[in-house]
This record gives structure tokens, C-alpha cells and sequence, in this order.
């Protein structure tokens, strides 16, 4: 009985296994006889069809989105362009009819019926719509390559042309228009620094671009402003068909089912294209007035322009000259036209505003001026002395009375006793020199530049500011280690006078110098610059609305660090007290009043302006290649930032004039002629709208 149980069981797994056995054996068999079938008896079909016909995917472009200002003023759109094009599985088989069409078409275009040598090499080299052949040699490469496959034979021809070859197409069989899309600016050099324009795709975005199914021959790519820096929002995204087609290049099916493009975003910016008119204009007017004074020629073609709302943080204009004309590049981006603005020595294709940065001179004074009243090393009402020139001992040398370093006001006679608010309206350098530095008995500690930079970064020297444009420049705000490492030497007591002036290592750039004074109009609060207002869908829809975003506010975020009594670090942050902030504002209010360095710019001004002028010494490359950069007459930079009304100010003006002299003489009034024009504005709209 057990033998024959546990036979059953052996009989029951031998059963089982063979059973396996016979389906694996039939699955072969299976597999064998089709493998025998494809490879023997039909292999001669299956081999014409893979020679035959291949999978193809067809992209179907997308559209880029608009750019508007903030009034809806269109800034970049898109317009049709045309190509005459010929697909030659679709001519006449009659070699006359066909010669005929070409004759035909060759008077329209102007393109012969016949020209040039067709060779290995000049196969090889072919390119549509770059090509010299006649119209005969382009339809034979296409031809031989893809005669589904509609080919250009002139590109970019005038709506005019397109029409007349439409017209015609009925007695024309295989000679078509195919409609394609190009950048067009309708504002021109006016935005181009803020537009931007397009170009092909760059190698170094080339694979994501076209594994995110964009056209690396036919797509483009944002190469400045916003059309660069939104490049992801406008772009959209292409369509495409998965298709079967023969060896000809004719459709046989599609082979999924075709997904349709999307439509790129359309971008509102905070802009307002008048006010960009006024600024530059301003700027343009400025730069011609005093080149056409100065007696040894043009002092400058260079110079940035940015206006704000201090509250909101909205760019309503920014201006770079010089800069470039972006509707030059829109069908294609000319060899020399991009070299010499790339030689150029003013860097057209930088916008000055964002990606330069230069000494920002006597405008970096509140920065000084803040810490030293903040930390408590002068009283806000203590005065110092200005005797118009002083001599501090090198710090190297403190036994070598000729070793000593003279320090001068822009006031040769001095301004005799000064506090605060009077050196911030008189932009006494000596007041601002011994508050960083220190100075004898008078001002036994200066800040220093430790604090120095934690006050500047506290103010957004130093920082991305986060506005929405790329190759934003940090500047520079200097540490011992830094010249230790840069420069091999320590930091000096004379340094940090230069830097307590906005001068020797200190750079930002006039977004930066702004953003400072914007915190100061808002009482602490320093706002994110942003030049986007409003993204919308294709149909218009508001997706991304604007909402204004403050960063941090100075009187209530601890951002300067506290050091102990040996200069040392102590982990702890502390904020500004909100008394410095106001006496800051009282004494920017006093630069525009009789007596201030702005005085005579805004003389009889009615929008109860602030302003701070700045004066900044300078020598680069370009300066000594003119032969400028002489001791003691060093050339300058011209800045001046005001913003209006002093309560609740509702504008922001920087203007940056290269080798412009003093601020006070040429950037005030261009920030002055910008003020006056915005409440202009300002009022029409008003009347406009019955307000």
C-alpha cells in the first residue's frame, strides 16, 4: 500500500512534469515554425518591408508666447513668415510641364530655373534656403533624398510673393507656401535690454532641448532678457506624431495617437514702455548735453537707468545704453553684427544696469552712515569736523611720519562742524571717513570694515537681488580675507576710508544701489525687485498673478552680526533701530533742499523729493587706454538716486552716467526730468481713466 501510494505520487509529478515538458516542447515548436515562416518562406516580404518603411517622429512647432508691458502694449510677438517650397513626388510626370512650372515660378521668385554643379561635395554641403542652386538642382537632392518630403526653394519671401505663388498653385501642381513664425518687436531698441531676442538653440542646452522635443534646426532660444530668462514659460511645448512612412517619405499610418502642441505662456511685465521712453531719452539728452561741452571730446556713450515703485518692488522701466537692436536678429542672429557689438568696448549685449558693477562713490555713504549711527560710534547729532583735508598714518608704518596719507573733501575749505543729516545733504567725505575708519581723539573707533559689510549686505550690496533676469552681478563687498587671499597685503585703516566712500574695492551695480535706497524710503523694509507683473494662459487667463514680496525688514530682522570687543564674531544678529532709518530719510530729504548737492537739479521740485548725488573715482581698462588714469585727477563716474514723495513714495530712480563727472551735474538732473515725468504720467492716466 505505501509503495503504491508513493508510486501515485511519483505517477502524479511525472505527469505533471511531462505535461510542462509537452507545452514548453509545443511553445518551440511554435516559435520555430514562425521564426522558419519570417526567415524562409516570407522573409523576402518582411525584408522589403524594413527596407521600405521606417518610424518616424513629426514635430509640429508650437507658438511662443506674447510679451506685454504693463499697459497691454505688445513688446515681442509673433508674425508669419513664408517659403516657396516644392515637393517633387507631387510635379507633373512630364519633364516639359514640369520645366514649365519651374520657368514660371523662377520670374515670381527670382530664384533661376537652372544654376550650379551638383557633385559629391556640393551634396555634402547643401542646406534649403542656403543654398545657390537653381530651383532644377534643389527638387533633384530633395528628390533623390525624400520626395514626400517638401523642400524650400526660396525662404522668407514677402507676403506679396506668397500670394502670387498661391494664386498660381492650382496650374503649378507640387509648388506650395509653407507658413512659418519669426520674433517680431514692435518697441524695438526702446526694450531691447528688457525683451532680449532669440537665437538657435546652444550647444550647451542642446541634448535637454531636444529630449524635451524641440527642434534643434528650426526652434529658438532666448539669448537676453526675459525672452531668456522666461525661456521655459514662453517656449510652450511642440506636438508631435509617431508615423509609419515608406522609404520615400510618404505617411502610411500613424502609430499612436498624435499629441497636439502647447501654446507658450504669455508674460505681462511690470514695464511701463512709456516711462522706458522717458528715461532713455533722458539718459540719451544728458550724455549729448555734456559731450558736446566738454572741451577734450565726448566724455561718455555709457550709462544705466532704473525706475521702481519703492512699495511694490515693480521695475517700471530700466534702461542700458548702449544696447543692442533686437530686431536685427530675429530672422537670424548676423555674424557681424554680433561681433562688433561682442568688441565693443561699452559690452552692448550686458545690461548695466544688472550684470555691471561699478564704484558706486558718495551713494554708498547711507550704508556708512547707518552702521556708524546704529552701532553707536557717533550720536546722530555729534559733530564732527571737516577741515577739508586730513592726514591719517599708515597703519603699516606708524612711526614713519611720511608715511602719512592725505584725505580730502570734495569741499577743499571744508564743511567745518557737521552731524548726520547735514553730511548725508552735504555729502562731506571727511565726516563719512572718520565714521567707517575712526580718527585720532575725535572718533577713537571707526566701524571697521566688518561691520561696514554686515550694514551693506544688510541693505542688498553684495546680493542676487532675485529679479527676474539672468547673469545678475553680486559686486563686491570686500573682507579682510578677501584682500588677504586677492591681494597678499591686510586690510589697511585706509581701505576701509575708501570704502567708507563707496570707493577702493567696493562695486555694485545700480540695481543694488537702488534696492538700498528703496529700504531707506521704506523705512526698513527691502522689497523684491521684479519685472514680471503677470503670466497668462494662451486664452488669457491670469495663472501667476503679481504679489509683491518683502524680503526682510532691517528694523525688525536681525541681519547684522555682533561682534564682541575684540572684533570677534559672537554668533548673535541685531537689527537697525528704526530712529537711524528716519534720520537717514531726513537727511536724503536735505540733499534736494537749499544747500544740498542736489539742489540745483531739483529746483522747484513739487513731489517732495529725496535724493543722494555720487561722485565715484574710477580707472579701468578703458580709462587707461585713453590715458585718464592720472594720480590725484582721476576720471568719475556721475550717480544719483532719488525716489518721491518723502511719505509713502511711490517712485525710485537710479541713473549711473560712465565717466559722467559729478552727480550732482548730470545724473540729478536726469533723475529730476524722470520724477517730473512720472506724475505726469501719473496724472493723464488719472484724467484718462476719470480718476
Amino acid at each position: 500500500m505505501n509503495f503504491n501510494r508513493d508510486s501515485n505520487k511519483l505517477d502524479f509529478k511525472n505527469s505533471r512534469f511531462v505535461a510542462f515538458y509537452i507545452v514548453l516542447a509545443l511553445v518551440f515548436l511554435f516559435y520555430f515554425y514562425r521564426l522558419f515562416m519570417i526567415q524562409i518562406v516570407e522573409g523576402e516580404y518582411y525584408k522589403a518591408l524594413a527596407d521600405e518603411n521606417r518610424i518616424t517622429i513629426i514635430r509640429e512647432q508650437t507658438t511662443r508666447g506674447i510679451i506685454y508691458d504693463r499697459n497691454n502694449v505688445v513688446l515681442a510677438r509673433n508674425v508669419p513668415t513664408y517659403d516657396i517650397v516644392i515637393t517633387p513626388a507631387n510635379l507633373p510626370a512630364d519633364e516639359g510641364d514640369t520645366q514649365r512650372i519651374y520657368r514660371v515660378l523662377s520670374e515670381i521668385i527670382e530664384v533661376p530655373v537652372n544654376n550650379g554643379e551638383i557633385n559629391e561635395e556640393t551634396v555634402r554641403l547643401y542646406s534649403e534656403c542656403g543654398t545657390d542652386f537653381g530651383i532644377t538642382q534643389i527638387v533633384y537632392i530633395s528628390g533623390s533624398l525624400s520626395p514626400y518630403q517638401e523642400t524650400g526653394i526660396k525662404c522668407d519671401v514677402t507676403e506679396e510673393i506668397a500670394r502670387r505663388v498661391l494664386e498660381m498653385s492650382e496650374n503649378m501642381p507640387g509648388v506650395g507656401v509653407r507658413v512659418n513664425s519669426i520674433r517680431e518687436y514692435p518697441t524695438g531698441y526702446d526694450t531691447s535690454e528688457v525683451v532680449g531676442f532669440l537665437g538657435p538653440i546652444p550647444n550647451i542646452v542642446a541634448d535637454d532641448m531636444e529630449n524635451r522635443g524641440f527642434l534643434l534646426d528650426k526652434d529658438k532660444y532666448g539669448y537676453a532678457g526675459v525672452e531668456s530668462s522666461l525661456q521655459d514659460l514662453l517656449s510652450g511645448k511642440n506636438g508631435h506624431r509617431v508615423v509609419e512612412v515608406d522609404v520615400a517619405g510618404l505617411e502610411k499610418r500613424d502609430l499612436e495617437p498624435p499629441l497636439d502642441p502647447v501654446a507658450g505662456y504669455n508674460i505681462k511685465l511690470t514695464i511701463d514702455v512709456r516711462l522706458q521712453q522717458v528715461a532713455r531719452a533722458a539718459l540719451l539728452d544728458t550724455m549729448e548735453y555734456w559731450n558736446q561741452r566738454n572741451l577734450t571730446g565726448p566724455l561718455t556713450y555709457d550709462g544705466a537707468a532704473m525706475v521702481m515703485n519703492p512699495q511694490t518692488g515693480e521695475v517700471l522701466a530700466l534702461v542700458s545704453e548702449p544696447t543692442f537692436e533686437n530686431n536685427r536678429m530675429t530672422r537670424y542672429i548676423p555674424s557681424y553684427y554680433y561681433q562688433q557689438l561682442s568688441l565693443d568696448q561699452s559690452k552692448p549685449l550686458l545690461n548695466h544696469v544688472t550684470q555691471v558693477a561699478q564704484p558706486p562713490g558718495s551713494v554708498f555713504k547711507i550704508v556708512t552712515g547707518i552702521g556708524a549711527i546704529n552701532e553707536n560710534i557717533v550720536s546722530p547729532d555729534q559733530f564732527i569736523n571737516c577741515p577739508g583735508h586730513i592726514f591719517v598714518q599708515n597703519s603699516f608704518s606708524p612711526n614713519d611720519p611720511g608715511s602719512q596719507q592725505e584725505y580730502v573733501c570734495h569741499v577743499r575749505t571744508g564743511h567745518g562742524q557737521v552731524d548726520y543729516i547735514h553730511a548725508l545733504a552735504w555729502s562731506c567725505n571727511l565726516y563719512f571717513n572718520k565714521v567707517g575708519g575712526g580718527f585720532q581723539d575725535e572718533v577713537p573707533k571707526g566701524l571697521g570694515i566688518d561691520l561696514l559689510g554686515q550694514y551693506a549686505h544688510a541693505l542688498g550690496y553684495g546680493e542676487i537681488s532675485g529679479i527676474e533676469l539672468t547673469g545678475e552681478e553680486t559686486g563686491m563687498i570686500p573682507t579682510r580675507t578677501w584682500k588677504r587671499v586677492n591681494r597678499g597685503e591686510s586690510w589697511a585703516t585706509g581701505d576701509t576710508y575708501l570704502a567708507s566712500m563707496g570707493q577702493g574695492y567696493i562695486n555694485a551695480s545700480p540695481l543694488q544701489v537702488l534696492g538700498s535706497f528703496v529700504t531707506v524710503a521704506n523705512q526698513g523694509i527691502h522689497v523684491k525687485p521684479t519685472i514680471i507683473r503677470e503670466v497668462l494662459d494662451p486664452r488669457g487667463n491670469v495663472i501667476l498673478p503679481f504679489t509683491p514680496q518683502m524680503l526682510w525688514d532691517i528694523t525688525k530682522d536681525p541681519k547684522i552680526m555682533v561682534y564682541d570687543q575684540d572684533d570677534q564674531e559672537t554668533g548673535e544678529f541685531k537689527t537697525v533701530d528704526p530712529h537711524v532709518v528716519e534720520l537717514t530719510r531726513q537727511g536724503l530729504r536735505l540733499v534736494t533742499q537749499p544747500g544740498g548737492t542736489a539742489e540745483m537739479a531739483f529746483e522747484g521740485d513739487t513731489h517732495d523729493s529725496s535724493a543722494k548725488t555720487g561722485t565715484a573715482e574710477y580707472c579701468d581698462d578703458i580709462a587707461n587706454s585713453k590715458g585718464l588714469c592720472q594720480f590725484g585727477r582721476w576720471p568719475s563716474h556721475a550717480w544719483t538716486v532719488g525716489y518721491a514723495p518723502y511719505d509713502n513714495p511711490e517712485v525710485a530712480v537710479v541713473v549711473f552716467l560712465y565717466n559722467g563727472k559729478e552727480g550732482s551735474q548730470s545724473a540729478g538732473f536726469t533723475v529730476r526730468r524722470i520724477i517730473d515725468n512720472f506724475f505726469l504720467l501719473k496724472e493723464y492716466d488719472l484724467e484718462k481713466n476719470g480718476g
